[in-house]
């Protein structure tokens, strides 16, 4: 498959707001793939603050600016929202921008958030809480109501999920943890995995672990994976300042590595600037 990019923020979604809604709208006129944000409630000092617009919301919004462009997240800790919950916002979604979803999977990171609005739990746990809640969604979206699951951390009894999601069987997954259960669920589950640069092990060998298990469950020609440029360090949201050159090379280095999805964050500084260079003097040049 050609390779697709999706724009993401490069820095706090709260402050750079005005940026995004007008980007967002241009990235579809210029040929952008997808659009994906990250989804917390308090981003902490070292990473934009704890001034931050809700997620999913936020995506409403753009949704009804936009025809085409996917929109979703990078990522969503599944624990830590009830799950029932998460799965009707994401149908919603789904519905009213006409099947543009990507649902991004992730484990959670942040205690201070968690500890703020949801329940803390050590890894393990939240990695159970995140395949178990994974599961209900998946249930709430495909099976016919009403619908019945008896987990250990979450329930449903006689739920009516209506309408279903208009993407079939469900909305895209795309999983961006990088821990060795994190990985085995995206062989599991994904149809985009996103392995971070920062993610200890060479991608290589990560993406390895994730076709292995595809494999058990005959789904190895499902799964897609994504790269970030540049290559950034943690944390994400962060991008430096643009430079042509630097993105154009990150642009190669994906190709070569097999890469289907490319996400690419910009500064804050000229946002709109920098994705309008991207996109007429970089993306030409690869397809």
């Amino acid at each position: 498959m050609a390779l697709e990019f999706v724009l993401a923020i490069g820095g706090n979604w709260n402050s750079g707001w005005q940026d995004i809604k007008k980007a967002v709208p241009e990235a579809e006129r210029l040929g952008f793939w997808g659009f994906v944000m990250p989804d917390h409630y308090m981003w902490g000092p070292n990473m934009g603050g704890d001034s931050t617009l809700d997620t999913w919301i936020s995506l409403a919004y753009l949704a009804a600016k936009t025809e085409n462009i996917r929109l979703g997240t990078l990522v969503t800790p599944i624990p830590f929202r009830s799950p029932s919950i998460l799965a009707k916002m994401i149908s919603t979604l789904d519905t009213i921008s006409q099947g543009r979803v990507v649902l991004g999977v992730g484990a959670g990171w942040s205690q201070k958030e968690f500890e703020g609005f949801s329940e803390w739990d050590e890894p393990k746990i939240r990695v159970d809480k995140t395949e178990e809640g994974l599961e209900l969604i998946l249930k709430l979206w495909q099976e016919e109501n009403p619908v019945n699951f008896q987990g250990k951390y979450y329930h449903a009894k006689n739920a009516v999920l209506d309408p279903k999601p208009s993407q079939k069987p469900y909305p895209l997954l795309l999983f961006g943890g990088s821990g060795l259960r994190m990985l085995r669920l995206a062989g599991k589950y994904s149809d985009i995995c996103c392995i971070p640069p920062w993610a200890n092990g060479s991608p290589g060998n990560l993406r390895e672990i994730v076709i292995r298990e595809a494999r058990r469950y005959d789904r190895e020609n499902k799964i897609s994976f994504a790269g970030l440029i540049p290559l950034l360090s943690y944390p994400p949201s962060f991008a430096p300042k643009y430079d042509q050159k630097t993105y154009a090379n990150g642009v190669k280095t994906a190709i070569e590595d097999g890469i289907n999805y490319l996400i690419v964050p910009f500064s804050q500084q000229k946002y709109m600037d920098s994705i309008r260079d991207f996109a007429q003097n970089v993306i030409p040049s690869f397809v």
